[in-house]
């Protein structure tokens, strides 16, 4: 059984930092794409960020500049630096994961609250 576990979400002034983190249990092999979706109350879920199993990143429009996706080299481990947050980025996040064997419809976590209020 492959799981993911989302970590490092919180309550962040505007204008601060939080580094989201992912890790899986379970997989064998190594995950194809990897990503972070968020979606607020009311809203639509977002894809705010993936890479590829090569290291390529690929961002919304609405955080380039801010986040920067990373993914460790040999683990299914995948983290967002998010910097310079706004009210607009209170979502709860989702990490989730591509692989054709091991995720049959993606793989997901239960989701991190972020929260940027001041």
């Amino acid at each position: 059984q492959v799981q993911l576990e989302e970590s490092g979400g919180g309550l962040v002034q505007p204008g601060g930092s939080l580094r989201l983190s992912c890790v899986s249990s379970g997989s064998k092999y190594r995950f194809d794409t990897m990503g972070w979706y968020r979606q607020a109350p009311g809203s639509q879920r977002e894809l705010v960020a993936s890479i590829s199993a090569g290291g390529i990143p690929d961002y919304a429009d609405s955080v380039k500049g801010r986040f920067t996706i990373s993914r460790h080299s040999t683990k299914n481990t995948v983290y967002l630096q998010m910097n310079n947050l706004k009210p607009g980025d209170t979502a709860t996040f989702y990490c989730y994961a591509r692989h054709w064997l091991q995720c049959r419809n993606d793989c997901w976590g239960q989701g991190t609250q972020v929260t940027v209020s001041s």
